[in-house]
């Protein structure tokens, strides 16, 4: 494990395994344990990089922030921590707002870019109204409920907007379970603060992914197919003439399907080799 020093942050990190690098970029915790299960069955094939993102957990904020540029420096600090590590193009997988992140990165930093990823990136102005309007309008409310009345009963809203009944009760059981404890309870409140409106209606610019979207995975749930989270990369899937690479469970089948998630994700990144 270590720490990357980058403008306004400490980046915790860590690495397992060995063969070409493989970046993970984790959602709304921000935090590398959602991983966990996930790199172990990784690190046979690949250098797994895990980390948590600025402001999360251990990766400590320096000085202000400018949050208006949150999401491109999000992308910056996951392009710095690649060069940190390799000077070679790495192929990064990123869920929810992680695949943001990881198609921010792809935009502004296609150079250290070899295969980007997006698992269910919930990018609400990718699609078209009235369904655009229908999702941002959800996670305002989502917010307010947190403003208004706690955190509990904003993520009960969240989760039942986004996820399915099956993957609601999973949650619910892993956060009884020691290890799905946040290692920060400030992590949520960074999230909504900073992330669940600004990145869900973050304006990517798709003409800058068509550029590079043979390098550009679009993966999703094979639970998933009536929910949110999904619709966003179908919506690209059509505009770039691309097929979804469909993985075990739903918007969090990496951590409840992690073995089976992790052997079709290195079979398809291999089968992208030749």
């Amino acid at each position: 494990m270590g720490h990357l020093d980058v403008p306004g942050a400490s980046l915790h990190y860590e690495t397992a395994g060995q063969g070409p690098l493989l970046l993970l970029i984790p959602g709304a915790n921000g935090d590398a344990s959602i991983f966990t299960q996930l790199s172990q069955y990784l690190t046979d094939r690949f250098t797994v990089v895990t980390y948590d993102r600025r402001g999360f957990s251990r990766s400590q904020l320096l000085g202000p922030q400018n949050y208006e540029l949150r999401l491109e420096t999000d992308a910056d600090d996951a392009q710095r921590l690649v060069q940190h590590l390799s000077d070679q193009p790495a192929t990064v997988f990123g869920s929810s707002s992680g695949a943001i992140v990881a198609l921010e990165l792809l935009i502004r930093h296609p150079s250290v870019i070899h295969a980007v990823i997006s698992h269910e990136a919930p990018a609400v102005n990718l699609l078209p109204d009235p369904d655009a309007s229908k999702w941002r309008a959800f996670f305002t409310e989502v917010y307010e409920t947190y403003r208004q009345v706690g955190i509990e009963r904003g993520m009960q809203k969240f989760v039942a907007g986004v996820l399915s009944d099956q993957e609601a009760e999973l949650l619910k059981e892993r956060a009884k379970n020691a290890n799905g404890v946040e290692r920060s309870p400030q992590n949520i409140e960074h999230w909504y603060e900073h992330e669940l409106r600004q990145y869900t209606s973050a304006d990517l610019d798709v003409a800058a992914l068509a550029t590079s979207s043979d390098r550009l995975v679009l993966a999703g749930g094979r639970e998933s197919h009536e929910h949110f989270p999904y619709l966003s990369n179908a919506a690209l899937a059509r505009k770039f003439g691309l097929n979804i690479l469909e993985l075990p469970g739903g918007h969090l089948g990496y951590a409840f399907h992690a073995a089976q998630f992790a052997q079709e994700l290195s079979d398809a990144l291999e089968k992208r080799e030749g």
